[in-house]
């Protein structure tokens, strides 16, 4: 569908379209209400405790006051709301400040100042330096005589570089009294989000231009919230208008992600309910048949003879209300509220801010903290990643003729700089496509000297070096030397760019071209002799450099207007206008003279290779995804330590021509793989391109899968930035297969196929995977058992990071979109290390025990009360205070416990196996605090009836005794779980201990509270204070040997560090431990692959420097013979990058 905008009609500006109003909130005064209501109902555990709440009102059944349950809810659903109006007031207020913003508008031909939401579709809107774009516009006007602008697009797309807009060419030359005036009207496609793509014509109307049609893009665009900058004014059409903005298009609140440990508490929460309603059936049962029975006899209780329809559900219904609290009401504003602090701990750590840039640590999404230790697999970009992205150029080959190879700087290369003084027509030909065939835009200062604004770091090394050389590149439109006529612009299918020139001097036509090699030398021209270029690139690559070929033709006058009449229909279309171009430049791109090869440096961040080294001694695996070559690829992964030192030659996958060569590779590869066992080899590692990932997707998944399970390392080279979200998709997908640890034959799948039928000759569009598929690859992400976390730092991240099940972001050169797209931003790579080993190990742990422990506390006062059978030995202000101030207030201090000090846990990485396996909360470890529960309720209730209840006492001094024992086993047990005191923890343990007896004092002396002197009694008595020391003396006795037993006879890896920090000595090293045998041939068949992953809670793991062994570390490392010998790349790149 089409969108007609008339330029600058005030009637047809009155249209269907929407007005310039920005509106951003989720409530209004009169829905916030039920629409809050509702989607906090919409929560089963909301619906479970609001049918408690309605059935306590029901006086025959209710064992407790309403206000119980009624009081913690309201609370509960108070806060939430509250939050949730402020939130969109918050939003409110920011609307209304963009609303409300004074612009210039043109109005009957006459420049008046309105509101920014009353601009209407159509209307020419004025903006002078420095100001925000209030809408999206078309550009038809700038000060500047070039037709330039400038704008910051950092609150669009995160990126810090100034972005260069250009009027149409329709509008070149208009003169500023006359654009006022200006009548027309602009054929553009209906409101989208894409931010990068804008495909419309204009058409102005005379007496400006005879109806001639100008094709329009996004670089003749200003988009809303963009602020224009170095530029004094532009002018331009309104064509999208308040929430149909791209931005606004663009909006929205992103799906919440749900970690591993929310999950499980989900599924425990699931096995609590189903166990209470159990209980209530056997208690219903049981209960109904002693009234028959039994109470029917007793005069005392005077039950009548007949009682009403519903009398079988009284009793059932009562055990259901005095069960209800087995599912703790405050366990999700608690977790909510300690992940908060999770998250600040990360934006406060002064260890993980950018010294360079005083770049702080963010934490973006607060609620998925303790994911970060269980992260298994990191799916990783390269350029600005994991390397600086500071672009120098190195070194170069012209015409056979190596530059830079001695010196490692072609810049101060004698011989170069002697063939460009001497006028060599050879170098002279590479330097000016170096300096022309780009995107750069020079400016030029006040003071004379030229800099240049660059989107690429690349584009802007070759302009600094041709610059360098003498050939400096002053103006866009009209250098000295030649004109630039057209530009075909770089994208990710075609993997080049070129420009066609005029040369000034002669009037002759060239077409320059750069791009990656296997985009250009296939192109030659017949006869030219391309093997010196094609090595210099493997050279180059081998060295850890970034390559680019240079080339030209010249062309005829007639092949390039009848070429030029097709590229200005192609750039006129509505309709795949992407596609056609494409289609229009392969015809220009052909026969081309292959120039030179350049070869620029990327440098590696400093610690990358530490930190990558320390992660996979935590056991997590690691994929790169990069565009860089095969070799290139390589070498920076040996020298980043993706590749272990120890493993020679590594397993790689070959880089594949076509789809037929791929099918017989990957088909040699598997036959190999099963002859010599290879499934049960060890640190493996395996380069695979764009085209042999979408082979092995499309025909050997199943099998890809075994061979990317049984390898730490996967290096995916030449990938396009939508294939990195598919990876991204796919590593979880394979992860999830491997999970199900299912036997999968080989052979049918490898004889099954016929290798006629694949399409040899398909294009690089049938590389992508379907959206279908991908949105299919996504549900399967989500519902993955492991964890995976992509990491990177540009736009063409953004898709990668979104996809994981944790994004993190680098606040680098690219911007900041990547970093705002993300769960998390940090500063540099190595920052990662901390964040997840610090962080995310300690979230996981106090995560793990919060849960735990508030089930457990729950878990007791329901088990006393199903003891007192059917009725409820506390009143509801204790059961409020229990669960709100008493046992809540000790627990949420635990989000300052550290097992280990930080020091030990980044020496010794491997105990993050704990969290990756889910050690600390599986059902395992709940049964034994709910055995604990258990336990605890039985001696409470024991101690406490034979103590007071044969001496005559009341009711309510066996509840407050009962209380106090509870009260004090909570203090002990958070006492005995928590492993580093501060001030504030005892605080908090033993002042709420004293807090609860100033509480009661306080209420035993208020006549109408129902405790009136009952504390003051019990305190003065001996046997009350015994009774304390027997419930904590048995209580926590049996606890205290278990721990005892395990801590001395069957510790830990954990413990033994403990230990070792206790004493002050020397730390062990883990790796000195003798790990445990385990034989996996048995689970390997001749003819299958079987990949078992134990995760079993009870199982100890072997922790020695390569923990991930007890899962897919199976012996030392082997190779594929028939790929080619990687013994001749060289470390040199580490060299490069530190001598340079």
């Amino acid at each position: 569908m089409k969108r007609y905008v008339y330029i600058n009609d005030d009637e047809l500006s009155q249209d269907p379209y929407c007005d310039n109003r920005i509106s951003n909130r989720k409530y209004t005064l009169l829905n916030f209400l039920p629409k809050n209501l509702w989607e906090q109902f919409s929560r089963f555990m909301n619906q479970y405790f609001l049918l408690i709440a309605c059935l306590q009102l029901w006086p025959l059944i209710t064992p407790v006051n309403p206000a119980s349950t009624w009081g913690p809810l309201i609370f509960i659903f108070a806060v939430s709301a509250t939050k949730e109006a402020w939130d969109d007031y918050n939003r409110y207020l920011s609307d209304k400040k963009a609303n409300e913003k004074e612009v210039w508008v043109v109005r009957h031909g006459i420049k008046k100042h309105i509101q920014a939401q009353d601009i209407r579709v159509g209307n020419i809107v004025w903006l002078r330096e420095n100001e925000e774009v209030p809408c999206d516009l078309v550009l038809i006007g700038t000060s500047d005589p070039q037709g330039l602008c400038y704008v910051e697009t950092a609150a669009l797309d995160g990126e810090t570089d100034l972005k260069t807009r250009v009027l149409p060419s329709a509008c070149m030359g208009i003169d500023f009294e006359l654009l006022h005036k200006m009548k027309g009207v602009i054929e553009c496609p209906i409101p989208d989000k894409d931010i990068r793509r804008f495909d419309a014509n204009l058409r102005l109307f005379p007496p400006f231009i005879d109806n001639d049609l100008c094709p329009l893009t996004i670089k003749n665009t200003i988009l809303q919230s963009c602020y224009l900058r170095n530029t004094e004014w532009v002018c331009g059409v309104s064509v999208y208008t308040g929430n149909e903005t791209k931005l606004g298009m663009s909006r929205g609140i992103p799906e919440p992600k749900l970690t591993a440990v929310d999950a499980m508490i989900d599924k425990l929460t699931g096995a609590i309910f189903v166990f209470q309603i159990v209980v209530v059936i056997v208690l219903g049962i049981a209960g109904n048949v002693w009234k028959d029975t039994e109470a029917v006899k007793q005069w005392y209780v005077l039950y009548p003879k007949e009682g009403p329809w519903y009398e079988l559900l009284v009793i059932p219904l009562r055990f259901e209300l005095l069960c209800s609290i087995m599912i703790p009401i405050s366990i999700k504003v608690s977790l909510d509220l300690v992940k908060s602090l999770y998250a600040k701990f990360i934006d406060w750590d002064n260890q993980m801010i950018d010294q360079e840039t005083g770049t702080p640590s963010h934490a973006t999404n607060t609620a998925i903290s303790e994911d970060l230790g269980q992260v298994e697999y990191i799916l990783t970009d390269k350029t600005g990643t994991l390397t600086e992205n500071i672009m120098i150029f190195r070194r170069c080959c012209i015409s056979g003729i190596f530059y830079g190879n001695e010196s490692g700087d072609a810049l101060k290369d004698v011989e170069l700089l002697n063939a460009v003084s001497s006028g060599s027509p050879d170098v002279i030909r590479f330097v000016t496509v170096m300096a022309i065939c780009n995107t750069v835009i020079p400016v030029k200062s006040q003071t004379g000297s030229i800099s240049y604004k660059a989107q690429s770091q690349d584009e802007d090394a070759l302009v600094q070096a041709a610059a360098h050389l003498h050939m400096a590149f002053f103006n866009k439109n009209a250098n000295i030397l030649y004109e630039v006529l057209d530009t075909l612009e770089f994208t990710s299918d075609r993997k080049r760019m070129s420009v066609v020139v005029k040369d000034c001097q002669n009037g002759k036509i060239f077409l320059l071209s750069k791009g990656a090699d296997e985009a250009i030398i296939p192109y030659a021209y017949a006869g030219q002799q391309t093997r010196t270029f094609t090595e210099a690139v493997e050279q180059y690559s081998q060295l850890g450099l970034r390559t680019l070929c240079l080339a030209w033709r010249e062309l005829k006058e007639d092949e390039y207007r009848e070429w030029s009449l097709m590229f200005k229909e192609a750039n006129s279309t509505l309709v795949d206008r992407e596609w056609r171009l494409a289609e229009v430049c392969q015809r220009l791109e052909h026969d081309l003279e292959i120039l030179g090869v350049t070869a620029i440096e990327d440098r590696l961040q400093d610690g990358v290779p530490e930190t990558i080294e320390t992660l996979r001694k935590a056991g997590i695996n690691f994929w790169m995804l990069t565009g860089d070559k095969q070799n290139t690829a390589i070498q920076i992964a040996l020298s980043c330590n993706f590749i272990s030192p120890g493993t020679e030659r590594p397993a790689f996958v070959n880089q594949w021509q076509n789809r037929r060569r791929s099918w017989q590779k990957f088909r040699q590869g598997l036959a190999y793989n099963e002859d010599n066992n290879f499934r049960t080899k060890g640190d493996v590692a395996f380069v695979i391109d764009g085209w042999a990932l979408e082979i092995a997707l499309t025909h050997y998944r199943k099998a890809f899968t075994d061979l990317a399970t049984l390898s730490r390392t996967a290096l995916c080279c030449r990938v396009t930035p939508s294939q990195k979200a598919q990876i991204c998709c796919l590593c979880s997908s394979l992860l999830k297969e491997e999970k199900a640890c299912h036997t999968r034959p080989l052979e049918p799948e490898l004889n099954n196929v016929d290798p006629t039928s694949v399409d040899c000759n398909a294009s690089d569009n049938d590389l992508f995977l379907p959206i279908a598929l991908r949105k299919e690859l996504v549900e399967i992400l989500k519902s993955c058992d492991y964890r995976t976390l992509a990491i990177g730092d540009g736009g063409n991240d953004v898709r990668m990071i979104q996809q994981a099940d944790i994004g993190v972001g680098i606040s680098g050169r690219e911007g900041l979109q990547a970093a705002r797209a993300a769960d998390y931003s940090i500063g540099k790579f190595r920052f990662l290390k901390r964040l997840i080993l610090v962080h995310g190990r300690y979230s996981y742990n106090r995560t793990a025990f919060l849960a735990q422990y508030s089930f457990y506390k729950s878990l007791l006062i329901c088990f006393i009360q199903i003891f007192v059978s059917g009725t409820s030995l506390f009143n509801s202000v204790s059961l409020m205070a229990y669960n709100v101030f008493y046992t809540s207030i000790p627990v949420l201090v635990s989000v300052l416990d550290k097992d280990l000090s930080e020091k030990t846990v980044m020496q010794h990485p491997q105990i993050l196996f704990y969290c990756q396996a889910g050690r600390l909360l599986n059902p395992s470890t709940f049964a034994g605090w709910f055995g604990r529960s258990l336990f605890h309720a039985i001696v409470v209730f024991v101690i406490s009836i034979h103590a007071y209840a044969y001496e005559k006492s009341e009711m309510e001094e066996v509840s407050m005794v009962a209380l106090s024992g509870c009260i004090w086993l909570q203090a002990f047990v958070v006492t005995l779980e928590t492993n580093s005191f501060t001030v504030l923890q005892h605080l908090a343990i033993w002042g709420n201990l004293a807090a609860f007896y100033i509480i009661n004092w306080a209420f035993s002396a208020v006549p109408a509270s129902g405790l009136y002197t009952i504390m003051f009694r019990l305190c003065k008595q001996p046997s009350y204070w015994i009774t304390m020391f027997l419930i904590v003396a048995t209580g926590m006795g049996p606890v205290l040997a278990i721990k005892y037993f395990r801590y001395t006879y069957r510790p830990s890896k954990i413990n033994t560090l403990q230990q070792a920090e206790r004493l002050g000595g020397p730390i062990l090293s883990l790796g000195n431990i003798e790990p445990q045998s385990r034989s996996i041939e048995k689970d390997v068949s001749p003819l299958s692959i079987t990949l078992p992953k134990n995760r079993s809670p009870v199982y100890e793991p072997l922790l020695s420097d390569s923990p991930n062994s007890t899962r897919k570390s199976f012996g030392s490392a082997t190779t594929f013979d028939f790929f080619p010998s990687q013994s001749r790349l060289s470390s040199n790149y580490t060299r490069n990058c530190k001598d340079n």
